[in-house]
């Protein structure tokens, strides 16, 4: 679909490198985003019933041609062409994190992009194309627009809680959401992983989802943790390929650790 690329120059196997090749991909496929934003677009339904257009599909395919080319040792898995962590080193990526708000015209979705080792992501970067807005993090540091941030300090009873939407939450975990939900100053809907950077950056404390998959979350842990903040389970484990779906960032250890108890039952 692409041409051959020749290899990025000044991207090699160093951290700063590997950083900087994230960029690299972010800013390659952003003008692809753009360009079907907003425009009539085929929209298919896939095994899982998620939606899936051929802007989703046509960006993956950059992104794994760059990463062929650049770096070829290294395995790929994204969500409209799959794959593994065979590969001691794994690009994850979400062409479009937020199809649904993508393909009705709101602008808060994004591109996600994670190196992973042993399960566990060494960076991430979330890219809002419509926005031109952009969080990267390695997991103690992290920067919106190239500035660092951080999370706030902010306790449970003054909390603002986003969550994507309350139709992910089913049975008994409708039940600890609406226990969390009922203790925060504060709740919102919507955002997908726009909310993640938006809490990395100091302006919201909590985000709760469920039935995520890998590539929604990789990128999204170096962010938030380089940040100042916590990202787990439910059950208060890091985030490995074989999570169950459910996920808590938190600003705070002091904040993921009562926001928890309330999920679990124990408050």
């Amino acid at each position: 679909m692409f041409p051959t690329l020749a290899p990025p120059a000044g991207f090699d196997a160093t951290p700063d490198g590997l950083m900087a090749f994230a960029h690299h991909l972010a800013n390659s496929v952003r003008p692809l985003a753009r360009r079907h934003f907003r425009t009539p677009l085929a929209v298919e339904a896939k095994a899982d019933a998620s939606p899936v257009t051929e802007a989703d599909r046509g960006i993956e395919a950059r992104l794994r041609a760059e990463i062929r080319q650049a770096y070829p040792a290294h395995g790929i898995l994204g969500e409209e062409e799959g794959g593994d962590f065979s590969h001691d080193l794994t690009w994850v990526v979400d062409p479009i994190d937020g199809t649904q708000s993508f393909i009705t015209g709101m602008p808060l979705f994004g591109t996600l992009i994670a190196l992973v080792r042993g399960g566990r992501p060494l960076l991430g970067l979330i890219d809002m194309p419509a926005l031109a807005e952009r969080w990267h993090g390695n997991g103690s540091s992290a920067w919106f627009g190239g500035k660092p941030i951080r999370t706030s300090r902010r306790a449970l009873a003054e909390a603002r809680l986003f969550a994507t939407s309350p139709d992910l939450f089913r049975g008994a975990d409708a039940e600890a959401f609406a226990a969390l939900s009922a203790a925060v100053g504060l709740r919102r809907f919507g955002g997908d992983c726009y909310a993640y950077g938006l809490l990395a950056s100091g302006h919201c404390d909590l985000v709760v989802e469920a039935g995520l998959k890998v590539y929604d979350v990789m990128a999204l842990a170096p962010v938030v943790e380089g940040a100042g903040g916590v990202m787990t389970d439910w059950a208060g484990r890091p985030l490995t390929p074989d999570f169950d779906g459910r996920v808590i960032a938190a600003a705070n250890p002091e904040l993921h650790a009562a926001a928890l108890r309330h999920l679990t039952g124990f408050a």
